[in-house]
């Protein structure tokens, strides 16, 4: 019995004592929470779903209301072009005819393409990328709830690459526009299309980069840059942040193998919205004109004027006569330093920038002649549109 008495004293005894105490803290503290009863809250404010415990974020949870928001205004679109076959005329000749066509195959065909659009008004004004409805015969646009009607062009941008479409129907959904257009790098997006004709499909990725220029894509050119997956189909599609909110219209990916690459392109909704309001108005795009030729300076081209070669700005090569350039007094030679306050150093900007006035706008010029800082004061003009209105 006395190595029982022992093991008791030495293993029970201990173990008893460590108990009591253990009891005593906690009635001691009854309010002390454990680590799992950390308060847990939903934040809404930045990406539209995220946990958060003890104040730090753990990740989005769900993108799905967001997608249940806008994906209903997002639209298949299909068209179809009548192509004439080209043949030698000889085979028009009967004689020829005899020998060589017992079968003649007919000079038309059918070809068919699909891209994406967005319904953005509850009485049916659609915005798509030009090139997906370019010289189509017939558009057909399908709806996410199953129904299909054909489409009217309103009139189209080639420049930006938007177009107008007009459908009838009733109770349209339409997608909601985010009134503040700022993206940071990092913002979740997701862009919903139909990519390869599969069906609509939704993708999601961050904002890579913003104010996109000099792609060789289009004349104006001012684009988000995406990871996320942007695909053949997917043209003209809607790209909506974490709240379902129309961000972009999706336009182009760049890839040497045709799929995606993790490098998609979309049009802000800013730029798109001013399209659709202005095709809708005025059956034409409105944009801003000043009539110069510009090149940007380089440290060759400055030390040749005898300029210092640090200096940034465009200098002007060709002013249209009577343009509003022109009657602003600036001169061929003169090297434009800011437009509106912003620094003129990239051409494809200092164009963006112009286009986004209205015809009557100031436009605020510094500019340096003969080693000089002037200033002086243009009205801005309206640029010749290559819109088309059908």
């Amino acid at each position: 019995m006395r190595p029982l008495q022992s093991l008791i004293n030495i293993v029970l005894v201990p173990a008893l004592t460590g108990l009591a105490v253990a009891l005593a803290v906690l009635l001691w503290a009854p309010g002390q929470s454990t680590p799992a009863q950390l308060p847990v809250s939903t934040d809404n404010n930045t990406d539209g779903g995220t946990v958060s415990a003890g104040g730090v974020g753990t990740g989005p949870v769900s993108y799905a209301d967001a997608v249940d928001k806008a994906a209903p205004a997002v639209v298949n679109i299909y068209t179809r072009k009548v192509v004439k076959r080209e043949t030698h005329p000889l085979f028009d000749d009967p004689f020829f005819q005899r020998f060589f066509r017992t079968n003649p195959e007919p000079n038309e065909r059918i070809q068919s393409s699909l891209g994406s659009g967005v319904i953005m008004s509850p009485d049916g004004y659609v915005l798509t990328n030009n090139h997906v409805i370019n010289g189509a015969d017939q558009i057909v646009v399908a709806l996410h709830d199953g129904r299909d009607v054909n489409a009217k062009v309103v009139g189209t941008d080639p420049e930006a690459d938007l177009a107008v479409l007009k459908i009838e129907l009733e109770a349209l959904p339409y997608i909601q526009v985010k009134e503040d257009t700022s993206l940071r790098i990092g913002d979740v997006v997701m862009a919903i299309g139909n990519p390869f004709g599969v069906g609509q499909t939704v993708t999601l990725g961050i904002v890579s980069a913003t104010g996109r220029t000099e792609l060789g894509i289009n004349t104006y050119e001012d684009y988000i840059q995406t990871d996320a997956a942007i695909n053949p189909g997917n043209s003209g599609g809607a790209l909506i942040n974490a709240h379902g909110e129309l961000v972009g219209i999706n336009t182009a990916i760049y890839s040497k193998t045709g799929g995606n690459q993790g490098i998609g392109f979309a049009i802000p909704a800013s730029v798109a919205m001013r399209t659709l309001t202005d095709i809708a108005a005025h059956g034409t795009t409105i944009r801003g004109w000043l009539g110069i030729e510009v090149q940007e300076s380089s440290p060759e081209l400055l030390k040749a004027l005898g300029l210092p070669e640090a200096l940034t700005g465009l200098i002007v090569t060709g002013i249209y006569e009577n343009g509003p350039a022109d009657k602003a007094s600036l001169n061929v030679g003169d090297i434009l330093v800011k437009i509106n306050g912003e620094e003129a150093d990239n051409a494809r900007r200092a164009m963006n920038q112009i286009a986004a006035l209205r015809p009557g706008d100031g436009i605020d010029l510094e500019y340096i002649r003969n080693g000089k800082v002037k200033t002086t004061h243009a009205v801005a003009g309206q640029r010749e549109s290559h819109s088309t209105v059908e």
